[in-house]
Order: structure tokens, then sequence, then C-alpha cells
């Protein structure tokens, strides 16, 4: 006959065989499983856990309270045996049950799901029934949000710049019979001593024939190359080789110099982009040329020759311009700095530009008073440090425009326009707003800012103070 272990047993032996009852008189023999066989007459066995206490185990508790230690027919249903004439079982009997045991709770282990993607209910295993409740296992599943949607997605895949995987796979050869835009020569060498990158834009060759976007070149047969030069992400601070007049295997031989330190030279990438000078026309990039300097030995320098590629920017940039502003309301004046402008467009061939900034004040969409810098010879980065007032009374500085705009002065024709921004009620971009609006907020103090000059159709289309100056 079967009795229940007690609990400090029971607690010491659960762990391992994940069952809650074994038999009391041959629990060691049963646990080595060294003296039983497999028997179909088993007892049922409880667990994993957590399960039910069955109810014949709840009757023997209470029995033992009352003193009575034997358990009748009526409390455990078991199926008769030959038992010894002592009245217990055989150590043979109850290894077989130990056995049975393991063995079945072996293939209750090899059962269990092991998928970290299933997702299983607690499962209790007890006494059979002629109840059984069917468990699904759900799969989880992982739901997308549209962040999560954006976030997979990749613009380089959809870009049609030249710049993508596809043409750095491409030799030069390669590259330059697919478009036939010339080859570049340049070389690059960083002195440690000084911290400084040279790099030396020596010549180029095959360049294209010039191309007409908007029907004003004059000249078809010839291109005026010249190479602008600069250090990415930073293309503010670049350098220009002087303009090659009419020739498609311009030799420049010119060297340029950026303060830089070593490590963040290595961070860098080298743009070099060939442009076409036209002085009636837009000038037009013909190609460019990118190097990431991380890939190269910069102590060592080197020469190279590489093939053009186009570039997404057709245009050129116009140049940058710093101005200042100031307004005194107690004398009604609104005072403009014109500190310098740099990277400004070239428009002559010879000798670059011969820039100065026109001001012109527009009350409303009326022009009030026009004033102008002195012009500066041969430069495309001129300082000027100019200063000039304007009398504005405070009631009507919320109605006011100031028109920045820069030529290239000409002796022997009309001057050559380079660039412009508006700043005020209509301001031209979200930059020059923000500097009016500063200048407004703090008065009696100087708020200078950097301004990209804009073409005069971009400007006339969005400011209508633009319209009003020539």
């Amino acid at each position: 006959m079967l009795e229940p272990l007690n609990e400090g047993f029971l607690s010491r032996i659960s762990g391992l065989l994940m069952c809650r009852w074994s038999c009391r008189h041959c629990c060691q023999k049963c646990y080595e499983s060294s003296c039983c066989q497999s028997s179909e007459d088993e007892v049922e066995i409880l667990g994993p856990f957590p399960a039910q206490t069955p109810p014949w185990l709840m009757a023997s508790r209470s029995s033992e309270k009352d003193g009575d230690s034997v358990h009748t027919a009526s409390d455990v249903p078991l199926t008769p045996r030959t038992n010894s004439p002592d009245g217990r079982r055989s150590s043979s009997d109850t290894s077989k049950s130990t056995y049975s045991l393991t063995r079945r709770i072996s293939s209750l282990e090899s059962r269990r799901p092991s998928s970290p993607l299933i997702d299983i209910k607690p499962m209790e295993f007890g006494v059979l029934s002629a109840k059984k409740e069917a468990i699904q296992p759900s799969v989880l599943r992982r739901t997308y949000t549209p962040d999560d949607y954006f976030r997979k997605f990749e613009p380089r895949l959809y870009s049609l710049d030249s710049s993508s995987d596809d043409v750095d796979s491409l030799t030069d050869e390669e590259i330059l019979s697919r478009y036939q835009l010339g080859m570049l020569h340049f070389s690059t060498q960083y002195d440690l001593l000084h911290n400084h990158l040279t790099v030396r834009v020596i010549e180029a060759r095959d360049l294209p024939p010039p191309l007409s976007q908007d029907g004003a070149r004059q000249d078809l047969a010839h291109s005026n190359p010249y190479v602008k030069v600069c250090l990415l992400p930073d293309q503010k601070n670049s350098k220009q080789t002087a303009v090659k007049r009419k020739t498609q295997k311009p030799v420049f031989e010119e060297r340029y110099t950026f303060e830089i330190p070593f490590l963040e030279a290595q961070r860098r990438t080298l743009l070099l982009t060939v442009v076409d000078f036209d002085k009636f026309s837009r000038h037009c990039v013909i190609g460019k040329v990118s190097v990431p300097l991380c890939e190269v030995d910069l102590v060592k320098g080197g020469h190279w020759w590489k093939a053009l590629i186009p570039s997404s920017q057709n245009e050129v940039e116009l140049g940058e311009l710093l101005l200042s502003l100031n307004y005194l309301p107690s004398a009604g004046r609104l005072n403009v700095d014109i500190i310098r402008a740099k990277q400004l467009l070239q428009t002559d061939v010879s000798q670059g530009s011969d820039p100065f900034v026109k001001i012109q004040l527009v009350h409303g969409l009326k022009l009030v008073k026009t004033k102008k810098t002195s012009f500066l010879r041969g430069t495309i980065d001129p300082f000027y440090n100019e200063s000039f007032s304007f009398k504005v009374p405070q009631e009507e500085l919320e109605n006011a425009s100031l028109v920045f705009t820069v030529f290239g002065h000409n002796m022997k024709s009309s001057n050559d326009f380079i660039g412009r921004i508006v700043i005020g009620q209509y301001s031209s971009g979200p930059s020059e707003s923000n500097h009016w609006r500063r200048m407004l907020n703090t008065h009696r103090t100087a708020v200078e800012q950097w301004h990209s000059l804009r073409s005069r159709a971009e400007c006339d289309r969005v400011s209508p103070a633009s319209l009003e100056v020539t």
C-alpha cells in the first residue's frame, strides 16, 4: 500500500523528481531506479508543479491529526496486489513505480516548448478525468507602427545621385566610358608639423563641350572651366581656381591649404567640382570627384587621375554675405553694416570679380532709399566693413524691407548680377526672417548673421519688395 511521504522529505526530492508522492519504505531504491521495471498498472503521476492536492491526501492528513495512521480502501482506490506478509508492498513493486515515474517525467520534459515565439500557458497534469481542455499555443506577432515603417525606408535606394553604390563599384575606365565627362588630376599631402592639408589641383582633360540650359550661351564649342575645392561636410569654406578660357584640357597648377587637425581630416571627404564659367548664362557643373580621406595615406600623399561623375547639383552657389543690423528706437535710425562676403560667383574670366553691394530700403511696396558699397577688384572674398544708416520711425519699422543685391562691377557694360536677399516685412527666406526678428527683439544691439545669396527669379517669386527694385 502506498502512503504519502512527510512534507520535510517531500521538499527535498520534489525539485528533482517533479513529483509530490512516492513510496514510504523504498524511496532510496526507487530514486536510483535499480529495483523495478515498467508496469502497466502504476499509480497516476502528479506533476509538474503546480498541481492540485488530491482528495485522498486531504483525507489522510485529517485522519493523521485524529491519531489514525491507517488508510482504508475507500480513501484511496488501489488495484489489488499481492502484498508481503507484513502488509507492505515489496521493494520490487515500489522500484517499478519509481522507474515509471522517472520515465514519465522525462517524456514530459521532452515535450516542453523551447521556441521564444510560442506563448504557452501554464499547464497542469493531474488525475485523469473525463473533462479535458485543449490548450492551443498562440504565436506572438510583432505589430509595426508607422514610425517602424518609415525607419526602414532608405532614401539612398531611391536617389538619382550618381554617387551611389553602383558608381563606387565601377573603375575609372568604366565611369569614363559611361559618362564621358573627362578626368581630373590632383594630389593631397598632410603636413604634420604645421597641421594643415594641402590640395593641389593640377589639370583636367577630355572635358565635354558646354551645354546651354537657357539658350543664352554664345560659344558652344569651348568651355571655360574652373575647379571648386572643399572638405565635406563643410561646403562654406571652399576654394576656387582661376578660370581657364576656351579649353577642354585646362592646366591649373594651383595649391590650397586647409587648416585642420589630422584626426579631423581623416573624417572628411575631399570634393572637387569642375564648373563651366559663362558670363552671359548660368555657371554649369560639368562633373565632380569625391575622395574619402580615410581611404588614402595623407602623410605619404599621392597623385590621382579620377574620372568625373555627374553631380546632382547642376548650378553652383552664388556666395554668402555677412550683415549686421541694429535699430535705435530713440533716434529712429536703422543701422546696417556690410561686413564681408565669401565665395561669390565669378563674373570675370581673367580676374575673378569686382563685387559691390547695393542696399535699398523699401517701405511697403515703395522704394525709399538706395545706397551701395565700394567695389573691390579681382576677388570673390571681399572685406567691406562699411556702415549705412536709414531713417525709419518706429511705427514704420514693421512695414520696412531691406533689399541687398551683390553685383560685379563692369566698366564696359551693365553690372553683372551675382545674388540677392531681402530682409524685413517681405523676407526672401526663413534665415532672413529670423535675422529681422532677432533685431526687433534686441534694440540697440547689433545682430550679425551670414546669408546665402539667392537668384533674382527666386527673390521675385517670394518677395514683393524684390520686384520694386532693380
